[in-house]
């Protein structure tokens, strides 16, 4: 991850300092500080085929839980969201499971998430539903939210008196979805999403829970990218957004991206690389930006493109999405089922 902030509590410390959720990326592979690169340089960069490969990569298994019986995603739609906005997202989560699709598929991509295991040897299921839903169109707790109110919105819906959210602690991921208008600490800035668990203190349990926020309006450029372009750097053209969202489908990639690191690391000590989690060392984390054969440093990869110009890597069911490689522990690289070589 390039200039973003992991700043993981231990659990000794978590009613003693403010809590930093795992923060996930930028979906954008040079940081703004450098702007000496060309759009040439960014679109192609010095290197064609390293997918992340790297022997210095040494991704662990810390003896944490992992997510390895039926996968249950809770979504609250925090915000204005239309309808076509929401069957989008549905669609891709549903598409998890879904081995019918032809391939290059998002099932196709899971299997390199299902190849994670807990100390028993299980692996992550291959089963990802979708569960409860909830809507807040009225902004329940602002329009600016900090990392700790996020999970006082958590609480909000699985203390609902009507029909709240189930609790599931073991297999149950709760992913909050902001609207375009909706800031969220740190958004933009630093990141476009992060997981985390919640704290017994604030919410009651411990929870693996995500935030995806819409770039529509904020910073399309950042974490809308390929689909649209930073300002700052003249002369580069986005591609074609397959659904037509560029907002929502910005979000697919960086919600694949926490579901993944999610059922592999939920309570941020099962799978990372190195000796601190501090850094940004998860599945997903390691191949940042990585969307093809080829992909590493500043190149996207090799990316597909349909007979209407839209660019896109996998198909779901009825759609196709763009979203991003996950590190394969057995390879030792980045690998996704578009894979060139495969």
């Amino acid at each position: 991850m390039f200039s973003l902030i992991h700043f993981l509590l231990s659990l000794f410390l978590i009613l003693h300092l403010t809590p930093q959720p795992v923060t996930c990326w930028r979906p954008w592979p040079t940081t703004q500080t450098n702007l000496t690169h060309t759009p040439t340089d960014l679109q192609f960069g010095p290197s064609k085929k390293f997918e992340g490969s790297s022997d210095f990569v040494d991704l662990k298994y810390h003896m944490g839980p992992v997510m390895t019986t039926n996968i249950t995603v809770h979504i609250i739609w925090y915000g204005t969201w239309h309808s076509s906005q929401k069957r989008i997202i549905r669609e891709f989560i549903n598409s998890i499971s879904d081995d019918s699709v032809p391939p290059p598929s998002v099932s196709g991509w899971w299997k390199t998430v299902q190849l994670y295991t807990d100390q028993t040897g299980s692996n992550i299921s291959r089963t990802v539903k979708i569960g409860s839903e909830k809507n807040d169109r009225f902004y329940s707790h602002g329009k600016s939210l900090t990392r700790l109110s996020v999970q006082s919105v958590i609480k909000s819906f699985i203390t609902a008196k009507t029909k709240p959210l189930p609790i599931t602690p073991k297999n149950g991921i709760y992913l909050l979805l902001t609207s375009p208008e909706v800031y969220v600490q740190d958004f933009c800035q630093q990141v476009c999403g992060f997981h985390y668990f919640t704290f017994p203190s604030i919410v009651g349990y411990t929870l693996p829970y995500a935030w995806v926020g819409n770039s529509a309006k904020l910073c399309p450029g950042v974490c809308g990218y390929p689909f649209a372009v930073p300002t700052y750097i003249p002369g580069l053209k986005p591609v074609k957004a397959p659904n037509g969202d560029i907002g929502v489908e910005g979000m697919i990639s960086v919600i694949a991206h926490e579901i993944a690191e999610l059922v592999t690391n939920p309570l941020v000590n099962a799978w990372y690389a190195g000796k601190d989690p501090i850094a940004p060392v998860e599945i997903a984390d390691l191949c940042e930006g990585i969307y093809g054969t080829g992909g590493g440093g500043s190149y996207t990869g090799q990316m597909l493109e349909g007979r209407d110009g839209a660019t896109f890597n996998v198909n779901g069911i009825r759609r196709r999405f763009l979203i991003q490689w996950v590190w394969n522990h057995v390879v030792n690289y980045c690998t996704g089922p578009n894979a060139l070589d495969q």
